[in-house]
């Protein structure tokens, strides 16, 4: 069996755990840094949804945990991605008090190729960048986005 292919991430965000949370999980802050339109039940089952990322691809998804200002889990997928389809990978996020602001930690798990980590991983770098401008107040400005992972 082969090692999973996994994208991990850690970035320091200059606000606390609670602005964080609430820009990955209030749709109306989760477009400010990443897609057009977002709709997100914040319960175990609950629909994660994110439509317009790069301007046209839609991620759907279902929260697994949801943990207020601590943590999130959710499924996660690309509609219309036969490699990556809806609900087929997992993003979990940790946000950890620390230094005056969050640690924000990510880990996507269940990507099916090297192509696919490499997508997602150059795709995470930029919309983490772009949530860290976000949520410290600041405009990360328009998203022209990276070239989509599928």
């Amino acid at each position: 069996m082969t090692e999973p292919l996994v994208v991990q991430r850690e970035t320091h965000i200059a606000a606390p755990p609670s602005t964080v949370f609430a820009f990955l999980t209030d749709p109306e802050k989760i477009v400010s840094w990443m897609g057009a339109e977002a709709q997100t039940e914040m319960h175990p089952g609950g629909l994660y949804l994110l439509k317009g990322v790069n301007g046209r691809s839609t991620a759907r998804g279902a929260f697994r945990e949801v943990v207020p200002v601590h943590r999130l889990a959710y499924s996660f997928g690309w509609e219309g991605d036969e490699e990556v389809p809806p609900g087929s990978s997992l993003v979990e996020i940790d946000l950890i008090d620390r230094d005056g602001g969050t640690l924000l930690r990510m880990t996507h798990s269940g990507l099916p190729s090297e192509a696919k980590r490499a997508g997602h991983a150059k795709g995470w770098a930029h919309y983490l960048g772009r949530l860290a401008i976000a949520a410290a107040g600041k405009n990360p400005g328009a998203d022209l986005g990276p070239a989509p992972p599928h």
